[in-house]
C-alpha cells in the first residue's frame, strides 16, 4: 500500500530510540523528510545521520526550546505536514513530582508541539497530528496514577483536536500501545532491575510477549499518513489483547 508520504514533512519527538525511532525510519523509507528530537545529543545526531534526517537535542518540557525546534525544523524542511508526539516522562511514582513531570512532559509537550506547528499544519494539504498515549490511560494498572491520568488526557485532547480542526482539513488521532520492549527501553530496565515485576507484566500479555517498536510504529505512521485520510478522532489500541475494556 502506498501511504502517500513521499515528499511530506514530519516531526517526531522522542525519535532517537524505540517507537519514535522506528516511526522516523518508516517515514524516511516512505519518502518523507523527517526532523527528530530527543534529550541526548549524541543519540539524536547518530540517528539523524543514519537516517538522513534533521535532528536536535531538545528537552520537550522546556516550552521555549520545543517551540524553537519546531520553527527551526519547519524552516529547514520548508513546512510541516505531520506531527507525531511520542515523549513520556515515565513518571510512575505516586507523588507530586510524578504529577508535575507527567504534566510538563507527557501533556504539555503535546499541547505546545501542536500549537507551535499549527501555522504550518494549516498550510498543509495532508496535515495530521498523532499522539502516542498508552493502554494505561484506558484502565487502572500497576503504573502510577499520574502516568495513567495524563495518558487518558492525551486521548481526550486528540479527539477534541479532531473535532475542532476537521473544518481546516487537519486530522488528529491517538495511539495507545501496550507493553513495548526494546533495547534501552523501560521494560528492558525492569527486566534486569525488577525481574519480579517484569514477570508479572509479561504474564498479563495474552500473546505471551510484549510488542516490538515496529508493531506500534506501523500503526502510528499509518494513522499519520494520507492513506488514513478519513480517520480522525480515533484511539488506536495496539496491545496484543492486553486490555480487557471494550472500546465503544
Amino acid at each position: 500500500m502506498d501511504l502517500g508520504l513521499n515528499g511530506l514533512k514530519a516531526l517526531v519527538t522522542g525519535g532517537s530510540k524505540g517507537i519514535g525511532r522506528r516511526c522516523a525510519e518508516i517515514l524516511v523509507a516512505e519518502g518523507a523528510e523527517v526532523a527528530i528530537c530527543a534529550r541526548t545529543e549524541a543519540e539524536v545526531k547518530a540517528v539523524a545521520t543514519e537516517l538522513g534526517a534533521h535532528g536536535a537535542a531538545v528537552d520537550v518540557s522546556d516550552k521555549a526550546a520545543l517551540e524553537a525546534w519546531v520553527k527551526a525544523s519547519a524552516d529547514a524542511m520548508g513546512g510541516i505536514d505531520l506531527v507525531i508526539g511520542n515523549v513520556s516522562a515515565l513518571a510512575v511514582s505516586d507523588d507530586e513530582a510524578a504529577w508535575q513531570a507527567g504534566f510538563e512532559t507527557d501533556m504539555m509537550h503535546c499541547v505546545r508541539l501542536v500549537n507551535a506547528a499549527m501555522p504550518w499544519l494549516e498550510a498543509s494539504k495532508a496535515a495530521s497530528i498523532t499522539l502516542v498515549s498508552s493502554v494505561s490511560g484506558r484502565e487502572i494498572d500497576f503504573t502510577g496514577p499520574a502516568y495513567g491520568a495524563f495518558k487518558a488526557a492525551l486521548v481526550h485532547y486528540s479527539q477534541g483536536l479532531a473535532y475542532k480542526l476537521a473544518p481546516k482539513g487537519i486530522r488528529a488521532n491517538a495511539v495507545s500501545p501496550g507493553n513495548t520492549y526494546f533495547d534501552g527501553g523501560i521494560w528492558q530496565q525492569i527486566e534486569t532491575g525488577n525481574p519480579e515485576l517484569f514477570a508479572t507484566a509479561l504474564g498479563l500479555n495474552p500473546m505471551g510477549r510484549m510488542a516490538t517498536p515496529e508493531e506500534i510504529a506501523r500503526g502510528v505512521v499509518f494513522l499519520a499518513s494520507p492513506a488514513s485520510s478519513f480517520t480522525s478522532g480515533t484511539n488506536l489500541v495496539i496491545d496484543g489483547a492486553l486490555t480487557k475494556g471494550v472500546q465503544l
